[in-house]
This record gives C-alpha cells, structure tokens and sequence, in this order.
C-alpha cells in the first residue's frame, strides 16, 4: 500500500457516490409511502446537526448541500480504505469492491452507526429499506473497485517509462534484411 493507493481509493470512493446516491434516490421513489421516511445520508446529517446544536440554523438548500458533503466525505473515506486494502485480496475489481461495499454497510449499519447512536440498527428498519441501502452499496463497491482498478492501470509505467522492464527489446532485426525495427512495428 503506498499513499497514492490512498488517494486514487478516496477518489474512486468520491466519484463511485454519485451513481450511488442515484440509485438510493431511484430506489427511495419505489418504496411504499409509509417506508419513504428520509434515507440514512440526511438521518445521520439531522443528527449530526443536533449533537451540534445547529438544528433549525440551516436552511434547506443548507441542509441538503451539508448531507451532499457529509455523503460524498464518507464515500472518498471508505473509498480510502478499499484502496489500502484492495491489492491484498486477488478478486475481479468489480466483484472485490461489491463485496468491501457490502462490508461498509454491515459496519456502517450494523455497528458504527448504532453504537455512536446515530442510527439505530439495521435490524430495526424495514427490509425492503435494508434491501434498498444494501443494494446502494453494492452499487457504490463495484464503482469504487472499477474506478480504483482504472486509475490503478493509468498509473502503471509504459514500456518506455523509467520504471520499465529492461528485459524487453524496443527493436528487433526484420528476418529478411537483418534492419533494425522499433518493437511497436514487430508487435503488429
């Protein structure tokens, strides 16, 4: 693990939030009216707000945009620890960041969150709520371990960069007129 591993997983975890909060919003609108009480990226703001003594200081346009912050900062974080941990477990990107997204929402969910009394347990809610924030999660993993896998292979140096294996030839000799050609040409 190296500091950029860090970083390229917090970004990763960053942008893997977008299509996660889309899918959470998506999913929000096909629950039953009765199970469509504010999803937990706002609960856990309000609460924040409280234990702060900022409740009622804010107006909505402040609070949606402090829950946007809130969200995307819990994603780049966790994005950070999947970029710590992901070259330690030899998986497919996608499937290896679905099942760290899973991990994320069972201690987010299941222990984090309830022990420092912010949420209660996720084995308080609703199913189909649990099935909607698991499934968000799912979304957000396979992201996270898409994008980090990208930015990881942008990183790796080139044939011609410094860091190179000097084992491979940049030219070959042509078979029949012994010329020197650049390795890229022999390849084709």
């Amino acid at each position: 693990m190296t500091g950029s591993d860090l970083v390229r997983g917090g970004v990763a975890g960053l942008l893997a939030t977008l299509p996660m909060t889309l899918a959470m919003e998506g999913m929000h609108a096909l629950l039953p009216w009765w199970e469509r009480y504010p999803l937990p990226p706002r609960q856990i703001t309000e609460e924040v707000e409280r234990v702060a003594d900022l409740r009622g200081s804010l107006d909505e346009p402040q609070h949606l945009a402090l829950t946007l912050v809130n969200h995307f900062a819990y994603g780049a974080g966790a994005g950070a620890v999947y970029g710590s941990l992901s070259g330690a477990v030899p998986a497919p990107p996608a499937l290896k960041g679905a099942a760290f997204g899973l991990g994320v929402w069972s201690v987010s969910y299941l222990g984090l969150l309830p022990a420092l009394g912010v949420l209660s347990p996720a084995t308080e809610h609703p199913e189909r709520r649990n099935a909607l924030m698991i499934a968000a999660h799912l979304v957000w993993g396979s992201a996270t371990g898409i994008l980090f896998d990208r930015f990881q292979q942008r990183a790796r140096p080139t044939v011609e960069g410094p860091d190179a294996d000097k084992s491979w030839p940049t030219t070959t000799t042509h078979h029949e007129t012994g010329e020197a050609l650049p390795h890229a040409i022999h390849a084709l």
